[in-house]
């Protein structure tokens, strides 16, 4: 077992090294199964004919077919093979799960869910942030504010820094299971456009402002606005940029 390093803000959970061609494995039947390919109650194909399609050997799918069991999304009995669990068995926080969960069709239920969560532990952690900034933390938050207004007209940059400006209050509220929990959950959705969004310049102002207050209200020691602040700025920023309905796919 092993600690995998956070990766642009996604703090992965403990998981044991696989073979790659394992992994590769492990990641095609997880997705196949959370999107829906293969339904709860249903098996996966036998052994052999998953040797047939992925190219590797037995082995390589023994090793495959006991991650998927950790990640609670099959269970596989002697004489009756490999069967598909329900959703309520899955680990909602395992990294590939999330994938699956953002390549949905249903991923707005998901990512809703992710913003409420989002607000809940960033409110408190803002609270908590609000009444422990040391110098150090104080003048860290100050220039980070001031380095994202010089890139208002560069949405990617933005994006980028204003996940900085967030974190560097995760680590100010010494919350250490919010900011893990935000930082797995948050690393998968970025990858979905529907997450992420394309944002205009009146995006970029309000977030701007957003965060404007957060840091005003940190800097005055005062938790209850701090947490409002945070409240306002994750939820109505999603508003902004949440699609009003998803794109027709085939």
């Amino acid at each position: 077992m092993h600690s995998t390093p956070a990766i642009g803000g996604e703090v992965l959970q403990p998981q044991r090294n696989r073979p790659p061609l394992a992994a590769a494995v492990v990641k095609s039947l997880a997705t196949a199964i959370v999107v829906g390919e293969y339904k709860p109650g249903s098996a996966l194909p036998p052994v052999g004919e998953l040797c047939e399609q992925y190219g590797v050997s037995r082995t390589v799918i023994r090793e495959a077919t006991t991650a998927l069991v950790e990640k609670g999304l099959v269970l596989s009995r002697q004489g009756w093979g490999t069967m598909v669990l329900d959703q309520e068995h899955w680990n909602l926080l395992d990294p590939l799960v999330l994938q699956g969960l953002f390549q949905r069709k249903d991923r707005l239920f998901y990512l809703d869910n992710l913003i409420e969560i989002r607000a809940n532990l960033e409110c408190a952690m803002a609270a908590r942030a609000a009444g422990q900034l040391d110098e150090a933390q104080r003048s860290a938050l100050k220039a980070k504010l001031d380095e994202l207004a010089e890139l208002k007209d560069d949405p990617a940059a933005y994006m980028r820094v204003d996940l900085e400006f967030h974190e560097l209050i995760h680590r100010a509220s010494r919350d250490a299971f919010g900011r893990a929990i935000v930082a797995n959950i948050q690393g998968k959705a970025l990858h979905t456009p529907q997450y992420s969004g394309d944002p205009t310049r009146d995006d970029i102002e309000h977030a701007h402002e957003g965060h404007a207050r957060i840091l005003e209200a940190l800097l005055d020691g005062d938790a209850d606005w701090a947490a409002a602040a945070m409240r306002k700025h994750i939820t109505s920023s999603w508003k902004r940029r949440r699609p009003r309905e998803e794109p027709a796919t085939d």
